[in-house]
């Protein structure tokens, strides 16, 4: 039987974690890296949802992008909310791994599984030396309209309840587009160094794109997705990695329930 302690040196040859920030929190939150883990779960976020998914299924492993502990506590008691987690995953026996920003950089990592999934052919990191590093650049098979592209965005992301918004000219041809998986506005600059023509990223706020639009004229048009649904094409990726290694050994499951926090928009609500 593989062990948890397996399932981890494959994801760490995959994600290692020397390439996480410094800040972060990668790695075994919970478990015995002896014990089997025939079944795994992998998932965006280590939240009630998808730690129900992994019991149910009857999971040995929760494999999530996000880290459950990311800023330092004193204890897990079961009366938080973390806490309470931790607690629900040792009770059945799930073991919880995190590869934050080491799946970040990692190539192929987090961007890559994005670009793939709306149909870009990389060509590299937009920040970063070599192979690794955050975001990817890469080009559409075809040059198409802004106004088309922020429609075949949403067309191959999850659907989430704030949508996929675009900000630029809607005529404008689309060659090149950067990507990043999660919060990218730090990286705007690098986008516009890249010379792109758009740019996608998630949790983007209002000040910050207005005035990378008004920064220069030729600044990339701007796509901005749903935090999740950004990192969930990360999970097939992660899975693919498992099967890789393990085969037919161990059964791996991509979480199917939807984390992003928004639940209701206006236009959705009854009257």
């Amino acid at each position: 039987m593989t062990t948890v302690g397996e399932v981890v040196a494959a994801l760490e040859a995959a994600y290692p974690p020397d390439l996480a920030e410094p800040w972060d929190a990668v790695g075994l939150v919970c478990g015995d890296p002896a014990e089997p883990a025939g079944r795994v779960l992998v998932c965006v976020d280590p939240v009630d949802s998808t730690v129900d998914e992994a019991v149910e299924l009857g999971a040995g492993m929760l494999v999530a992008h996000h880290p459950l502990l990311l800023k330092g506590v004193h204890g897990v008691p079961a009366s938080t909310p973390k806490g309470s987690l931790v607690h629900r995953l040792i009770r059945a026996n799930v073991a919880l791994y995190c590869a934050h920003t080491s799946a970040d950089s990692a190539s192929p990592g987090v961007s890559d599984a994005l670009a793939q999934t709306i149909g870009l052919t990389v060509r590299g990191p937009l920040s970063g030396d070599g192979p690794t590093g955050l975001g990817r650049v890469g080009d559409l098979p075809r040059p198409v309209p802004f106004n088309e592209f922020v429609r075949l965005v949403a067309a191959k992301l999850p659907r989430t309840v704030t949508g996929v918004r675009g900000a630029g000219d809607p005529d404008r041809l689309i060659r090149t587009v950067a990507v990043c998986g999660g919060a990218g506005d730090s990286l705007l600059a690098d986008a516009t160094r890249a010379g792109v023509d758009a740019y996608v990223t998630a949790d983007l706020r209002h000040h910050v794109a207005g005035e990378h639009l008004d920064s220069t004229s030729d600044a990339p048009a701007l796509v901005d997705v749903a935090h999740w649904a950004s990192e969930w094409p990360w999970c097939d990726q992660a899975a693919g990695v498992l099967r890789a290694a393990f085969g037919g050994n161990v059964d791996i499951h991509v979480s199917t329930r939807r984390t992003d926090p928004w639940t209701l928009r206006e236009d959705s609500l009854e009257s």
